[in-house]
């Protein structure tokens, strides 16, 4: 078996597609496509229960592809603007429902024909996607996230493979763990860099390489120390503030923040990461990007969300967790589930506690049985206290026990299930 042709599109007019797209469903057809590698059955089934932002990741069947940031800031504005909608992400706006393949490629077809990319195809989108990350990374990692057999990829990409691999960036962009000492001597190194502000930004305030170039001095309120961006302020640290203030005294016209060392003017994305991706390397951090950073920070800024929300409630549930991140319900359960599993929260039904605030499910039966032995009998209420949960989580608590046999159920009360306590009653 030989290659596969692929009439690969041309870069530019692809960029000026995408940027004539922003908000309807060609443009997500063309992205999802080109710049998720997605095939044409998973861009119609695709929902959004489906596109983690937790976790960076398009969930496919059989696969999990990465999102880069480009892709997931575009799928944010429409998430937030079209989910409501529908949950299918690709939908017919006019008719309000799923895209059927064949309407598909058609609205592919017509875009593509628009810029002169007559010959291009929609799977050839997929496959452009596909050489792009066989010269960054080697070809189990590409399997891995096309859902394509290593075999497969050899077989058929081997031309494209020879002629544009690039050897030096093969290796899996899978991130190292973040050394926060070694972060710590970059930040300090590039503190007065536009690079430096930027990796504060990301890491210690958690914004996205997006929102760092478009800040502009309007949004930051150095009276309440916070930052006021479209979706949601985000207080200022010290270490930030005085950085902030310091770029401020240099004055200039430009609203932005952020703008380059040398000539002054704003930075956009790509220029953006490779100064980050610059000076991270400079300093011994190779292999990670300011995205890597964005999640790192991100995931921990989640996990204190929750944490101080948990401190102030005493427990919270999953849709208190959707509500405080403003994610999916799935989002949430994943946020929730791993904390429980590093033992960071304790999960008692369907809610979840500080671990030491509350009798983890393991325990309780044997603190049932302890306090029961001391005095008797119980009401539902004293063994919620005993527990530290709620009436109604005792409650479905105890009528496991009752129906497994180790208590009885007396009306209100409950006893163990001992002849010398039946004997009592």
């Amino acid at each position: 078996m030989g290659a596969y042709t692929v009439n690969r599109p041309e870069e530019a007019a692809m960029g000026r597609l995408l940027e004539r797209n922003m908000d309807n469903a060609a443009g997500a057809i063309l992205r999802l496509a080109w710049l998720q590698g997605l095939l044409r059955e998973e861009i119609t089934a695709l929902t959004w229960d489906r596109v983690s932002f937790l976790d960076h990741k398009v969930l496919l069947p059989g696969r999990e592809a990465p999102m880069e940031e480009e892709m997931e800031e575009y799928l944010r504005r429409m998430y937030a603007r079209w989910s409501r909608v529908s949950e299918y992400v690709v939908f017919s706006q006019r008719f309000r429902r799923p895209m059927q393949p064949q309407a598909i490629s058609r609205a592919a077809r017509r875009e593509l024909d628009s810029e002169g990319q007559t010959a291009v195809r929609l799977i050839d989108l997929r496959h452009d996607y596909i050489i792009r990350q066989l010269q960054r990374h080697d070809a189990p990692y590409v399997a891995r996230i096309t859902g394509m057999e290593v075999r497969t990829l050899q077989l058929h990409f081997s031309e494209h493979i020879e002629a544009d691999r690039r050897p030096t960036l093969r290796q899996s962009r899978e991130a190292a763990p973040v050394d926060e000492f070694r972060l710590w001597k970059i930040l300090q190194a590039e503190k007065d860099t536009a690079a430096g502000l930027a990796l504060w930004l990301t890491w210690q305030m958690g914004l996205s390489g997006g929102e760092i170039v478009s800040l502009t001095w309007d949004r930051v309120d150095f009276d309440q120390n916070v930052l006021r961006l479209p979706d949601r302020a985000v207080p200022l640290t010290g270490t930030v503030r005085h950085a902030l203030l310091e770029r401020r005294e240099r004055g200039g016209e430009d609203p932005h923040v952020l703008l380059s060392d040398n000539a002054g003017r704003p930075l956009d994305l790509p220029r953006l990461s490779r100064l980050t991706r610059t000076v991270l390397i400079r300093g011994g951090m190779d292999r990670i990007t300011l995205g890597d950073l964005h999640r790192a920070a991100g995931r921990g800024g989640m996990e204190a969300r929750l944490l101080e929300l948990i401190r102030q409630k005493g427990a919270i549930s999953r849709g208190d967790a959707m509500e405080a991140l403003g994610v999916t319900a799935a989002a949430a359960y994943g946020v929730l589930r791993r904390m429980a599993d590093e033992q960071k929260l304790v999960r008692v039904g369907g809610k979840y506690y500080l671990p030491g605030t509350v009798v983890p499910p393991a325990e309780q039966p044997a603190a049932i049985r302890e306090y029961l032995e001391r005095v008797g009998f119980a009401y539902r209420q004293d063994i919620a206290g005993v527990l530290h949960v709620g009436n109604k989580q005792c409650g479905v608590i105890l009528k496991h026990l009752v129906e497994s046999g180790e208590l009885v159920q007396v009306r209100q009360k409950y006893y163990l299930n001992t002849p010398r306590e039946a004997e009592a009653r």
